[in-house]
């Protein structure tokens, strides 16, 4: 029948987030893809751009995992043999061997007793804070977290919700004391790495604070880090948040396959008891079919090779990429923020500005992502780059080639 009346209540809908700046629009679409040449790493080629070539600075394909024929030969090989989907949810007949396997890789990667596939990292937070968090839990955020994270805590409904100023320990501290009076198990959740800024955590920090205030809750104080754009491209082998603040195993950490990893996926690592739980409670994961056994297989030859000399060579090229366009960045007097994580902020403080700009680099054959208000405070405006191992000297110096003829 027709719907003519919810149609004009959506366009109307549409028309008020174009209105405040918060519609996405039409997506950039990439058909096909010009190999590295001489002195030059990959090229993509754009729906309606005909056969101009862009550099990407906005993939989260930061070690160009994707492209390495290793895994790209282990996901052939595997969805050869066991098929192109798992065919049910993991609990009927959906677990195949490669899940288990790289469950039990991921968590020796991460020295944990346990890890649990998901179908996204999105998914994985959706699924694992709310069966933990009960009546009597207090849920403890950073105020930058991802929206995953917020959507989690919206859905779980705890006894007590208190956001923390970014990176604020003073203020976490506070609301840890506050929840001791009231609740028997608080949970802090915090990204490792903040992906609209590129900084991290202190996660050494709100462990020493966890510890400190654990006694207060029967059911413990219990710190949960959602490290996706961490694991696999920050800390000297590529562990994440948790390697380069030196803070120890936090209690559940959450990361992806589809970022530094080049698969898809999400998963959860952690206590062997918790693990368990979670395969019985979770609906994303109860419910919702796996990733494919041939990704499964692909994202465990990515981890081997995250996990050796390979690895340990792309870290070393990236950071070194990383490094190169944050210097020339300040070099050409655009403000950034400090760190060693491969996003890479360009702080304009202006939506105006940042549309420009956006629209400069894009003409000049750069794909990067512009963050405006409100998807970022008001004077908090900014592009967001993203180095990637695929990158080499000479597409850095051409993204700030690009930068610097901007008079904007």
């Amino acid at each position: 029948m027709p719907i003519q009346g919810l149609s004009q209540a959506l366009a109307s809908k549409l028309d008020e987030m174009k209105q405040a700046g918060r519609l996405k629009g039409k997506e950039t679409v990439i058909r096909g893809i010009v190999p590295p040449g001489p002195g030059k790493g990959r090229r993509y080629l754009l729906d309606g751009e005909g056969d101009k070539p862009f550099l990407r600075m906005n993939s989260n394909n930061y070690l160009g995992m994707s492209f390495r024929p290793e895994i790209v030969a282990a996901e052939e090989e595997a969805a050869r043999q066991f098929g192109t989907g798992p065919g049910a949810v993991r609990f009927i007949s959906g677990s195949w061997a490669p899940h288990l396997a790289l469950e039990r890789r991921l968590a020796q990667f991460h020295g944990r007793a346990a890890a649990m596939l998901f179908s996204s990292a999105y998914a994985t937070v959706m699924g694992v804070l709310p069966p933990l968090i009960t009546d009597k839990t207090a849920v403890i955020s950073d105020a930058l977290n991802h929206n995953c994270i917020i959507n989690a805590i919206a859905l779980a409904r705890p006894a007590a919700k208190h956001i923390y100023r970014h990176l604020d320990m003073a203020e976490l501290e506070t609301s840890l004391a506050a929840a001791a009076k009231a609740c028997r198990r608080a949970i802090i959740v915090t990204d490792g790495i903040f992906s609209m800024r590129g900084d991290h955590a202190p996660l050494e920090r709100i462990m020493a604070l966890a510890r400190r205030y654990d006694a207060g809750f029967p059911e413990n104080v219990v710190v949960v880090v959602d490290d996706s754009h961490g694991v696999g491209a920050f800390g000297p082998t590529g562990r994440g948040t948790e390697e380069y603040t030196k803070s120890g195993p936090v209690d559940i950490l959450v990361a992806t396959l589809g970022k530094a990893f080049g698969v898809n996926g999400g998963y959860v690592a952690g206590a062997e008891t918790v693990i368990r739980y979670l395969r019985e409670t979770s609906p994303f994961y109860v419910y919702s079919n796996p990733i494919t056994p041939a990704e499964a297989a692909a994202a465990r030859e990515a981890v081997d090779l995250v996990d050796g000399a390979v690895g340990l060579g792309l870290l070393t090229h990236l950071r070194a990429m990383t490094e190169r366009f944050k210097a020339g960045l300040t070099k050409l007097g655009f403000e950034t923020l400090p760190g060693e994580h491969p996003v890479v902020p360009a702080m304009l403080r202006d939506s105006v500005r940042t549309s420009a700009l956006v629209a400069h680099l894009r003409a000049h054959g750069i794909l990067a992502t512009g963050l405006n208000y409100p998807v970022v405070p008001r004077g908090e405006e900014e592009i967001r780059f993203q180095i990637s191992a695929d990158h080499v000297p000479a597409d850095i110096d051409e993204a700030l080639d690009a930068l610097r003829s901007f008079g904007g």
